[in-house]
Formats: structure tokens, C-alpha cells, sequence
């Protein structure tokens, strides 16, 4: 995750030589030459990889909002376009797209940067789509106590592109609607409306 400190998943890290030896087997099972140069160092690679793209688990996503701001202001705080990137659950197979929150305070605000953070705390693990949404959504109305929240998910699963009904391009959306944003028709709308310019 971005921020002062990388944060790697420290069960990989603990089971380095394990899932070096576990990925040189799968890639003698599918047929490779583990000898070959181009692969010599293919363990440790996906190793490594398996400490930062599952970094997740190793963060309470709630923690990551732990710090927030008295603040009166009561209108809607919009961040978008938070770039996320995850694993889908059931093929192992990458899935990424943006996160749009919205949300409005009710006395407490979180500084921005710990929505991105609270994405990234989310999306770094064996994830599907629905639940990275509901999750956002609950964990902010559980730590902020906002009046209403919130959440669009867009993403681009490679389970669904690049293998099955080969469909590239296609988008997944998801929404998460809590509190106000459930009751006002006219505040769902103008969030909506914000996401679009």
C-alpha cells in the first residue's frame, strides 16, 4: 500500500521457502522446464509478489481509518476514481478498476488519503467484487458514523477477459448504499452526477 511504510503480508514472508518450493511444482505440473533461465528465478519472483499483493490480510482495514478529525461540516465529501488492484477469489486471476466514495459527516471526517488506504486494506487479498464494495461501505459508516455513505466499484476481471467468455472490455459496477443516500433519491443523483464530470 502507498504511504510511509510498504506493507507485505508477513504469513508469506514466514512461508517463503514453502510457497517458492509450491510454485516451482505447479509450473513442472503445467508442463515447464523449472531449469530453464527464464523461470530460474520465477519462485522467488511470485514469492515476492505474494507478500505485496496480499499485503492485505495483514491490515485491520478498520486501523487504517482509526485517526479522524472533529469537523462540522455536513455536506458530501466525494473521492473518486481510486485506482485499486485485487485478486478474484475463485480463479486466483487479477481484477482492478476505481472506487468512487462518497459520505457525509456527521461531526467526524477522515483525511483523504486514508480512503485510498482503506481501499488498498480491502482490495490486497482474495477478494470478489460485492464484498470490496459492502466493505467499504460498512466500515466507513462503523468508524465515521457518516449521516449516509456511498460506494460505486467499477472493475476489469481477467476471469472474465482473458479466459470463460473471453469478453475484454467488459466492466463490473457495484454499489454500496447506506444511511441518507438510501432515503434522498436527489443525493444518490447528484453523487452520481459528481462521478460523471
Amino acid at each position: 500500500m502507498a504511504g510511509k511504510k510498504d506493507y507485505v503480508n508477513s504469513n508469506v514472508t514466514h512461508n517463503r521457502e514453502q510457497l517458492e518450493y509450491h510454485v516451482k511444482e505447479i509450473l513442472k505440473l503445467i508442463g515447464e522446464n523449472v531449469e530453464r533461465e527464464g523461470l530460474l528465478e520465477t519462485p522467488a519472483r511470485v514469492t515476492r509478489m505474494y507478500e505485496e499483493i496480499f499485503s492485505g490480510y495483514d491490515v485491520d482495514p478498520r486501523d487504517v481509518l482509526g485517526v479522524t478529525f472533529d469537523e462540522n461540516h455536513e455536506e458530501l465529501v466525494i473521492v473518486r476514481d481510486i485506482v485499486y488492484y485485487s485478486q478474484c477469489e475463485h480463479h486466483m486471476a487479477p481484477f482492478f478498476g476505481k472506487a468512487h466514495i462518497g459520505y457525509i459527516p456527521s461531526g467526524k471526517i477522515a483525511g483523504l488519503s486514508k480512503l485510498a488506504r482503506l481501499v488498498d486494506a480491502i482490495t490486497r487479498r482474495l477478494q470478489v467484487q460485492e464484498r470490496i464494495t459492502t466493505q467499504i461501505a460498512d466500515i466507513m459508516e462503523e468508524v465515521l458514523k457518516p449521516t449516509g455513505v456511498m460506494v460505486v466499484v467499477e472493475g476489469e476481471h481477467l476471469c472474465m477477459c482473458s479466459r470463460g467468455v473471453k469478453k475484454p472490455g467488459s466492466k463490473t459496477v457495484t454499489s454500496a448504499v447506506r444511511g441518507e443516500f438510501r432515503s434522498n433519491p436527489a443525493l444518490r443523483s447528484e453523487f452520481l452526477s459528481l462521478l460523471k464530470q
